[in-house]
């Protein structure tokens, strides 16, 4: 099992409490799903890949407050904090066609219709229904919505996204 070849799906923010609970920074579109009793996750921690069991979940304000399966002070629950939570990807739920895990953007190479390179995915941000590519060009970053409208050819086979950018898009966030 491969770290990078793993997928996040949040990240512990802190203990809850003095008996090991911890409350989870969700970065999943599917978090009553990924975070369930007996889930299984993954942490690194000191280079060293562990898995983590869930024994009870709950949700308080969108974030899971989770107890895991050995962690049961809150020492040992300070001890995650920060770490992020993983699972293999093929552990993930299959999407709809027509929508992407940010993994499989991250690294594709954007260019125009015309065939003009414009640069590389580097990261996605915002909500599903609001995603922004981040694309790395030269020492500029440019921010492109992850529309339909915009961006009309997404293979991730091919590493590859062709857009069709309104006018003053690319120019915008240089």
């Amino acid at each position: 099992m491969h770290w990078e070849e793993m997928a996040v799906v949040g990240r512990v923010a802190r203990p809850h409490g003095i008996r090991g609970q911890l409350i989870v920074n969700v970065e999943t579109d599917f978090p009553g799903e990924r975070f369930q009793p007996g889930a299984e996750l993954f942490v690194n921690r000191r280079g060293q890949i562990e898995s983590l069991t869930l024994d009870q979940v709950r949700f308080h304000q969108g974030r899971p407050i989770v107890v895991v399966s050995g962690v049961d002070t809150i020492d040992a629950a300070e001890a995650l904090a920060g770490l992020e939570l993983r699972v293999p990807r093929e552990r993930l739920i299959r999407l709809p066609a027509g929508t992407f895990y940010r993994h499989e953007l991250v690294g594709c190479h954007v260019e125009t219709g015309r065939g003009e390179a414009v640069g590389v995915v580097t990261d996605v941000e915002g909500p599903a229904h609001a995603s922004r590519l981040v694309v790395s060009s030269g020492d500029d970053e440019i921010q492109i919505p992850l529309a339909r409208e915009i961006c009309t050819i997404v293979d991730t086979g091919a590493r590859r996204i062709v857009i069709e950018p309104p006018g003053g898009l690319l120019d915008l966030n240089k």
